[in-house]
């Protein structure tokens, strides 16, 4: 593992940032957290690490947290890609302004390295599978906004001399995911509405092709960034690319799992979604060695345990819509999800 690291990770109340969190602190680092609560649980925030709860857009409260900082994690963002075209306000700023403000906060300090967790809409409507040799072209505000942080981080560090990693994610499925959000969370939105004897929802046809990812596999990618030094100045697309399904098929997994057997409701398609979004693996088994251990129907059966335990939860609709039109789907501007 290397010597003990001071660590400061953002988003420690949401699913990815409180695992991450969790995991090294009982490797043995000091963990410093950071989360405003807009995307997660509070008691998802282990009990040994401390703890702020402050917004990442507010530069003086990150730097003051940041002395002696050896490793940064950015996993916190509003990660809504189809709310973005319409709420991108919100959006955009907790995305890009939020980086921005924690990039700058650990290179005052002198971090050594910085791990940004970006996002597969990067990659936008591309031929897949993506690669990270590809352009950039994202399709709405949220990937347009983690793209900028992206270039906004290589300028930064490289002027300064600080590491850099851009973790890429690939829908991440498990326990501690937020799955009264209305907006985000495919499996846990129709797991949570399954258990209250409500039909999954789809958008369009159903026939958009993805990969989920499950938590513990993208943390054994994630944690061997802060210490590799054949990781710095990398793109790193971290999720499985062997077990691609429809949302249809989500769908089937999701009632199957719950023991349900409510036909799904199809509305209008969402704009900008992308079709076909699947990655190429081979740079992280390359050099990180990648590899799936938890299939999707056991990710999607832990992921709908840790719901049921947990108990199924009304919708909260915590952000506004910020454009409503004739493109808006009707089930957030009716609150009817």
């Amino acid at each position: 593992m290397g010597k003990i690291k001071k660590i400061l990770i953002t988003g420690a109340a949401g699913f990815l940032g409180s695992h991450l969190s969790e995991k090294l602190s009982n490797m043995g680092h000091e963990i410093i957290a950071v989360d405003n609560l807009i995307g997660g649980y509070k008691d998802n925030i282990p009990k040994n690490i401390t703890f702020y709860e402050y917004d990442c857009c507010d530069l003086d409260k990150m730097s003051s947290i940041m002395k002696d900082v050896d490793i940064v994690y950015h996993c916190a963002a509003t990660a809504h890609e189809g709310l973005s075209v319409f709420s991108p306000v919100t959006i955009t700023k907790n995305v890009y302004l939020a980086s921005v403000s924690v990039f700058t906060a650990a290179i005052k300090h002198k971090v050594k390295r910085i791990i940004f967790c970006s996002s597969m809409a990067r990659y936008g409507d591309q031929k897949p599978p993506f690669t990270e040799s590809m352009n950039t072209k994202p399709v709405d505000p949220y990937g347009i906004a983690k793209v900028a942080a992206e270039k906004v981080l290589i300028n930064l560090c490289e002027l300064n001399n600080v590491e850099w990693v851009i973790a890429v994610p690939h829908n991440i499925i498990g326990p501690k995911q937020k799955y009264d959000d209305p907006f985000r969370n495919v499996v846990s939105i129709m797991i949570n509405r399954i258990l209250q004897n409500k039909a999954p929802l789809i958008f369009g046809d159903g026939e958009q092709k993805r990969c989920f990812s499950y938590i513990d596999d993208c943390l054994n990618c994630l944690i061997p960034m802060m210490d590799q030094a054949n990781v710095n100045k990398e793109i790193i697309n971290i999720g499985p690319d062997e077990e691609f399904v429809t949302i249809n098929q989500v769908a089937e997994i999701c009632s199957n799992v719950t023991g349900s057997n409510l036909q799904p409701i199809f509305k209008k398609e969402r704009p900008r979604e992308v079709k076909i979004a699947t990655c190429s693996a081979d740079k992280a088994r390359n050099i990180l060695n990648y590899k799936t251990s938890t299939d999707l129907k056991t990710g999607i059966q832990k992921t709908h345990d840790y719901i049921k335990n947990r108990g199924s939860k009304p919708f909260n609709y915590h952000i506004e819509l910020e454009i409503e039109n004739s493109l808006t789907p009707d089930v957030w501007v009716k609150k009817e999800i």
